[in-house]
């Protein structure tokens, strides 16, 4: 009997070692391999096709990706799903709906594009007023010092902490609930003073957080980008 193979897109990269199996925003596989032969890959997905099936159906049930211009779209907003209503005007703007029920664009003209670009603004913006607040919170609550704060889209990553303690955020992050946004500033906080994720590093998260596996656990239900 065939064995049906998932769909997949296959990048080489000869500079790899390895291969790697990943998934792209719509939760489809991306195989990225040094030059391989075919039969490699079929092999390949035959072994991994329990894990590959359990983790793509995991990846497409994420929350948060983006929405186009469609006349149901919603987004996510500090955990809410939020309908959106699109307003024809001169000028491009993003704003919370009175009562925060709903979220505003406006904009001459829309396209899918458009809107998730007026929609990528909208949170680095609502990024820098929450989350900059919050790290200056939490970093007295601590009792630590950070260097600069800036935010960045990244694909997998909600935060980071460089050696030298400046924090970079993912804006994508205002989809979340509070309280989740909080836990990433205390993880990162706590990187500037641990630089690891040992055992230290999770005393140091749980005593200012101690329901922080929580919060790890909704994040894994969002979509990062």
């Amino acid at each position: 009997m065939e064995t049906l193979l998932p769909r997949y897109t296959h990048i080489v990269n000869r500079r790899l070692r390895n291969t790697y199996l990943t998934f792209d925003d719509d939760g489809e596989l991306v195989i990225k391999s040094p030059e391989v032969s075919q039969r490699y890959i079929e092999q390949l997905l035959i072994k991994k096709a329990a894990w590959i099936a359990k983790a793509q159906k995991r990846a497409k049930a994420k929350k948060g990706k983006l929405p186009g211009y469609t006349s149901d779209a919603r987004c996510y907003y500090l955990g809410d799903h939020l309908p959106i209503r699109f307003i024809t005007a001169p000028k491009k703007k993003v704003q919370l709906g009175q009562g925060l029920g709903h979220l505003e664009l406006y904009a001459p003209v829309f396209s899918d594009d458009s809107v998730r670009a007026q929609l990528e603004t909208f949170y680095k913006d609502e990024a820098n007023r929450f989350i900059t607040s919050s790290v200056a919170f939490w970093s007295e609550k601590m009792d630590v010092t950070y260097g600069s704060v800036k935010f960045r889209k990244a694909k997998r990553q909600w935060g980071s902490c460089s050696a030298k303690n400046d924090l970079s955020f993912n804006p994508m992050l205002m989809k979340l609930p509070a309280e989740t946004i909080w836990y990433v500033v205390v993880h990162e906080l706590a990187h500037t003073r641990h630089k690891h994720h040992q055992k230290a590093f999770w005393a140091f998260v749980e005593a200012h957080m101690p329901n922080y596996r929580e919060h790890e656990a909704v994040l894994k239900t969002y979509s990062p980008s």
